[in-house]
């Protein structure tokens, strides 16, 4: 993947070389060119000066090759001025808006963009909502067979069956987050739009699990 970021604080600059550990191409937008300082010597990526909504500095920055955005800078109306320009401009559909205020964070999470509160936020947090489903899982038991992942639920699933969807997919759902509360499916609970499944699987399994996933149900 490329990723770019704008916002080279400590939040920024840990997730830009988390990004390149996992080899991944990587853009840093900051307005101060002192910042980049931050991304140590060992960073190969691009580093831009410059405002993360301005459209000719996105351009430098690599947008229109990109697979996801992360605006992480101190500034909420930065980070969602610049989220909505790479979401609606460029068609980004991986983009991630650091929000210091909880209650303008919900309102943006409602336009389709991924939205982390201060409380809450960790340079982990955000590297798991920019990379694909399946491509970081939240927890892994110690020995790296079990594995739990936030998956969020596709159109061809609504309607089906949680019992057909853990047979199909050879996982368990351990809880299913629906309309801000948490809960847990029984044989007769169906998929519902909206709904973020938290999956535990074999971390052999994953790739058949997510590969069922993104094809959809099979015919009964």
């Amino acid at each position: 993947m490329h990723v770019v970021i704008m916002g080279c604080g400590r939040v920024g600059s840990t997730l830009a070389r988390s990004l390149e550990d996992r080899n991944h191409t990587v853009s840093v937008i900051d307005s101060e060119p002192d910042a980049f300082r931050r991304l140590g010597p060992g960073f190969n990526g691009d580093k831009v000066v410059g405002y993360g909504f301005d459209q000719q500095v996105l351009e430098r920055a690599g947008i229109r090759r990109a697979d996801a955005f992360a605006a992480v800078s101190s500034g909420d109306n930065s980070n969602i001025i610049s989220a909505r320009v790479a979401r609606e401009t460029f068609g980004i559909q991986q983009v991630v808006a650091r929000i210091y205020d909880p209650g303008r964070a919900e309102v943006y999470q409602r336009l389709g963009i991924t939205t982390v509160a201060t409380v809450k936020w960790t340079a982990d947090q955000v590297l798991r909502r920019l990379l694909p489903a399946g491509a970081e899982p939240n927890f892994r038991d110690p020995s790296g067979t079990i594995r739990l992942d936030q998956v969020p639920i596709t159109e061809q699933w609504v309607g089906q069956r949680t019992i057909d969807f853990q047979a199909q997919t050879r996982s368990r759902i351990a809880w299913i987050d629906r309309l801000g509360e948490g809960m847990l499916p029984n044989r007769d609970t169906v998929i519902q739009e909206g709904d973020l499944i938290h999956l535990v699987m074999r971390e052999d399994g994953a790739a058949h699990a997510f590969k069922v996933i993104d094809r959809g149900p099979e015919e009964a």
